[in-house]
């Protein structure tokens, strides 16, 4: 007489459930209590602090006022001029300025940026062509 394993656990399942009722009962409530555990876990290590995150950064984009050097989302780096509720006035370098959302602002800088020399640029070389360029690239 052999006894398909299956149908033998499955007897003992129901042997369980006739001898006490409450364990075929909590069972489903085990597993209920189980992904409840999951889901505050997962609320307190990853969903709030998430939450935290982008509330500050919202707040850091509505504080953004004239004269604060900001970092955009493009990586441009510039001191606000002018500041209104939905867009920024930046001036990127010396008498260039161009509007930004205020959405795409990354951040503010503490200190502002010291300007580049004239042996750091490469836009002020007075040769042209592939001569320029290799004075650049061979420059130490």
């Amino acid at each position: 007489m052999l006894i398909n394993p299956a149908f033998a656990q499955q007897a003992a399942t129901t042997a369980a459930a006739t001898v006490d009722p409450a364990v075929a009962a909590a069972n489903p409530l085990r597993i209920l209590f189980q992904f409840l555990v999951i889901f505050v876990v997962f609320y307190f290590f990853l969903i709030r602090p998430q939450q935290k995150k982008m509330r500050e950064h919202q707040m850091m984009q509505m504080n953004v006022s004239r004269g604060d050097t900001i970092v955009t989302s493009g990586g441009i780096v510039g001191k606000v001029i002018r500041s209104n509720p939905e867009d920024l006035l930046v001036e990127i370098s010396e008498g260039v300025r161009v509007v930004v959302v205020r959405d795409r602002v990354l951040g503010r800088r503490s200190e502002p940026t010291k300007p580049f020399t004239e042996e750091e640029s490469v836009n002020d070389n007075t040769k042209k062509g592939s001569e320029g360029l290799k004075d650049v690239l061979t420059k130490k």
